[in-house]
């Protein structure tokens, strides 16, 4: 099998795995601070028997800096899978996937304020669509509280996102492995005050989705991604990152008969299409190298050719 295929293959089926991820968050039962506490616990125990098994730590390639760069990534990280997970509950996994999906916009956006990176009139532009698909999707009603809380805690999630991206683009040298290792080992003292172990210890079979949070789409799904990372170039990334959304909305429907409507759905496509041309324009074309960093997790992946949720 030709390394491109089998990096396809890897890359879509880490994709339909972060599609799941909404899934198993809410069939777990358990609270959004619960369910990021246990995922960072039981992707912690994946990762790093992983790392130990192909041998990452030997000459790993932290020093001081590097690792605390990852901390701070991590924490953004975590806090970002507690919004993501509180606007499943508020809204929909559909509704709040979509607008979680505004990731590259607050990338650019924050590059030009904390890095000083010039944004040209073609970004402007794709900007104002991804606003416009935005508006359209959101649907959000004047009085419609669940709606505007659902929307506010995805993009305050995706804002999150964007920051750690920024931050962990500054370690070189480090496997991707083990910045992840890092950053979800960080988020066990940071999570802890707020885990609720006595409503955790009444989940019954929510503990199975839990370990499958961690060992699933924080392990198995990584894996795959890094995996392929380094076998596709990044057009092909891009492209294959947006299975997450569709299989979550797939999911959604499927599963608890959630789906967004005629106009809402509207918005998807010119989202879809902005997300791509500002990640595109980012990256040189085809040679480009694979991503060095964990900055996701699908739980899942953005198109900025990082991670996913």
């Amino acid at each position: 099998m030709r390394n491109e295929t089998r990096g396809t293959l890897e890359l879509t089926l880490a994709m339909v795995l972060s599609g799941t991820l909404g899934v198993f968050v809410v069939e777990s039962g358990a609270s959004p601070f619960n369910v990021v506490f246990f995922r960072c616990l039981f992707g912690a125990l994946a990762l790093g028997s992983y790392s130990l098994a192909r041998g990452f730590f030997t000459g790993h390639g932290f020093t001081a800096r590097k690792f605390g760069l990852a901390a701070l990534g991590g924490a953004f990280i975590v806090f970002n899978w507690v919004l993501l997970f509180e606007a499943y509950e508020a809204t929909s996994i559909s509704f709040a996937t979509v607008v979680y999906h505004t990731q590259p916009f607050f990338l650019v956006l924050l590059g030009a304020v904390v890095l000083r990176e010039r944004i040209g009139i073609a970004k402007l532009g794709w900007l104002g669509v991804a606003f416009g698909g935005l508006v359209l999707v959101s649907g959000v009603r004047p009085g419609d509280t669940a709606s505007l809380r659902g929307l506010g805690l995805a993009l305050g999630a995706a804002v999150l996102y964007a920051l750690s991206t920024i931050v962990t683009k500054r370690i070189s040298g480090v496997r991707p492995h083990l910045i992840a290792l890092v950053q979800v080992t960080v988020g066990i003292p940071l999570l802890l005050p707020f885990a609720d172990f006595g409503a955790a210890a009444g989940l019954g079979a929510g503990w199975g989705w839990l370990a499958g949070l961690g060992l699933i789409h924080t392990g198995v799904m990584y894996v795959l991604m890094y995996a392929a990372y380094a076998k596709l170039p990044t057009a092909r990334i891009a492209v294959l990152a947006f299975t997450y959304p569709a299989v979550a909305m797939f999911a959604d429907w499927a599963v608890y008969g959630h789906h967004i409507g005629l106009v809402q759905a509207l918005g998807v496509p010119l989202i879809v299409l902005a997300s791509l041309k500002v990640t595109l324009a980012a990256r040189t074309p085809a040679a480009a190298p694979a991503p060095r960093t964990a900055a996701h997790a699908q739980e899942a992946a953005s198109p900025a050719a990082t991670r996913s949720a």
